[in-house]
């Protein structure tokens, strides 16, 4: 059990700034994949997960679906999704979430899924099907797959990436000295070296860290320098919002002044491309990701 800081009184008074307020989601393309989503009950992680990009998302072409069922074998401090033993995966899934996406008409679709620590291939085999399938029925669409740690099963990695996705994200979170912390059964170097070994099979690598969680600057320049050198290509960086009050608490709402000065270093630093700003999310302009 991960033993979580209590919620102090003056967390509790901390009122989100500004620059975090959310415009209602609009346009001609919103509403036709809105409308098409609710005929269909097609699910998608930006509609589960409140995004606050899935209007923009959804009107430039993009969608995120989460595969392998919605029960993570995991217990990190930051996320929502419930813990526990998962069921049996769905082997009919790869066909129904290409058919999703063909349906709506999706540009450039991002796959994601919980991680399956007790499947003996991580769920690698359903990963590779989803784009194979995805790709048959939808070939002009790009894809992104987000996989977790596959906590050194390097053959279950080489067949999650080989299905002809465009890029393939895996998310670091947090900088090294909060990994206790926020992803207690996850290891900074380990995830390093997924990023590296997934660079050297051919693939457009990305990652994703979230800011506000008490990391410092010198840290965050730290875990920069350790991506370039690992061959990552593409950094996003978004603030930490707390999902409940069972969740690791925020520490900082960083201001946006900041995210643009994180973009130019991690630039400075030898990343190809940098997605920083406070409601940035892991798939935030992800279709802008594939040529970088």
């Amino acid at each position: 059990m991960i033993e979580l800081p209590v919620i102090s009184e003056e967390s509790k008074k901390r009122k989100k700034p500004n620059w975090l307020r959310v415009k209602l989601p609009v346009g001609k393309e919103y509403a036709k994949v809105r409308k098409l989503v609710d005929e269909h009950k097609l699910h998608t992680i930006c509609e589960s997960g409140n995004c606050p990009n899935m209007g923009e998302c959804w009107g430039a072409g993009t969608a995120t679906f989460m595969i392998l069922g919605n029960v993570c074998t995991r217990s990190c401090s930051f996320c929502a999704v419930a813990t526990g033993r998962p069921p049996e995966y769905d082997t009919d899934e790869p066909r129904r979430v290409a058919e999703a996406i063909k349906l709506m008409g999706v540009k450039h679709a991002v796959l994601t899924s919980v991680n399956r620590d007790e499947l003996k291939d991580r769920g690698a085999e359903i990963w590779y099907q989803t784009v194979i399938e995805t790709k048959k029925l939808s070939p002009e669409t790009t894809i992104e797959t987000l996989i977790p740690d596959v906590k050194s099963s390097w053959d279950a990695l080489y067949r999650m990436i080989d299905g002809g996705q465009e890029v393939v994200s895996h998310n670091m979170e947090t900088v090294e000295s909060l990994y206790r912390r926020v992803r207690p059964q996850a290891k900074y170097w380990r995830s390093l070296e997924q990023i590296k070994l997934t660079k050297e099979y051919g693939k457009r690598t990305k990652t994703g860290i979230m800011l506000g969680l008490g990391e410092t600057k010198e840290q965050v320049y730290k875990a920069m320098d350790d991506l370039a050198e690992h061959g990552c290509d593409i950094l996003t960086l978004g603030q930490y919002l707390q999902p409940t009050k069972m969740h690791i608490e925020v520490a900082e709402f960083i201001h946006p002044d900041l995210f643009d000065h994180y973009r130019e270093e991690g630039l400075k630093r030898g990343l190809k491309y940098v997605e920083s700003g406070p409601l940035v999310r892991s798939s935030y302009h992800a279709e802008r990701h594939v040529n970088v």
